[in-house]
């Protein structure tokens, strides 16, 4: 009977993934940081599959120099959803490969120091994803605002599994100290593959929720003045009155491929300033806002017509029926059905 290591299943359902990123998203391959982690993922699952599988000790020095490399693709991958320019650039990526190039070093002159500077890396990163989390959803400008909040958990949640993975650092080290290395093995195997799955899983969902930006040109809307709170800064007020005149008169929350960035270019402010004047204004992120008048259009529109509720969510500007769903519930209280079922006018049901 073939033996088949975990790792080379996980491998295979990365490539799944990848294949789903490259049939679902508008960016050339090369252009998505995201793809080019989960590439190293399917890479790092097969090395990790050949090392503790099939016992193959060649591969070691490669497996140490992905440890280093991983984590710095991640944040490079995440840190490009937060900046406001489309794309991202090889020249700002090589500051990056220095752990993975000293890793690369180490192993020809001191390897005893290597466990040391991949554990340092995943600190480092780790803290640096954790950073940016910090931040809160409104620091992602890329995604869409439809699913915003997705690449936002998905940051969190690679940001605590680069951080765990420290944790593991220590608890082989502890365990090479106290036990002579009984459980080294298993511990790595099976956190490792954990780890990759949970990785994996969140950059496919974080690549996947971002769009390519067109060349768009900046426009000025007149100032139509919302309600305001007494703390909330004069320029807020501007910032907040435009971004309003581009939802009531120009429905821009229609745009299913909405992000933070577009509407910062739209309104010719930075994204930060943006999502400042909204939180201090509405007292909401970005996305609660932007949803907030999809929901508005989507009772609008089950209580006027008699449109699929499908149909009502996409002409709403949501492409996700779960996220529909659950922002409607929020806002509501109830599911869409139920709330036409009490809401529906007298002239639709004709």
């Amino acid at each position: 009977m073939i033996f088949l290591p975990l790792p080379f299943i996980c491998a295979l359902l990365f490539l799944i993934l990848l294949v789903q990123m490259l049939r679902h998203d508008g960016r050339a391959w090369h252009d998505n940081p995201f793809f080019l982690l989960l590439s190293l993922y399917v890479l790092q699952s097969l090395v990790i599959g050949l090392h503790w599988g099939y016992g193959l000790n060649a591969v070691i020095p490669l497996q140490a120099v992905l440890a280093a490399l991983n984590p710095a693709m991640a944040w490079i991958s995440f840190r490009s959803l937060s900046v406001e320019e489309s794309g991202w650039h090889w020249k700002s990526v090589w500051p990056h490969l220095l752990p993975a190039m000293l890793v690369l070093a180490l192993i020809l002159l001191w390897p005893h120091l290597i466990d040391i500077v991949v554990t340092l890396t995943f600190l480092g990163y780790g803290s640096a994803l954790a950073w940016l989390a910090y931040g809160g959803p409104d620091r992602l400008v890329a995604p869409r605002l439809d699913g915003v909040l997705r690449s936002y958990r998905s940051l969190q949640v690679t940001a605590f599994a680069t951080l765990v993975s420290v944790v593991t650092d220590l608890a082989i080290s502890v365990d090479m100290a106290w036990l002579g290395g009984a459980h080294a093995a298993a511990i790595v195997a099976a956190l490792n593959v954990v780890a990759l799955l949970i990785l994996g899983s969140a950059a496919s969902v974080a690549g996947s929720s971002t769009v390519s930006e067109p060349e768009e040109a900046v426009t000025s809307e007149p100032p139509r003045m919302p309600a305001v709170v007494p703390e909330a800064a004069e320029e807020d007020r501007e910032v907040a009155a435009a971004l309003d005149a581009l939802m009531v008169d120009r429905k821009l929350y229609r745009d299913t491929d909405l992000n933070l960035g577009r509407l910062a270019r739209k309104l010719g402010q930075p994204a930060r300033r943006v999502s400042s004047a909204v939180n201090r204004i509405h007292g909401m992120s970005v996305s609660h806002y932007v949803n907030k008048h999809r929901i508005e259009e989507a009772c609008r529109l089950l209580a006027a017509t008699d449109e699929s509720v499908i149909n009502v969510m996409m002409d709403a500007g949501f492409l996700s029926k779960s996220n529909f769903n659950r922002e409607f519930l929020r806002v509501t209280g109830a599911t869409p059905i139920a709330w036409r079922r009490q809401n529906r006018l007298p002239l639709a049901a004709e």
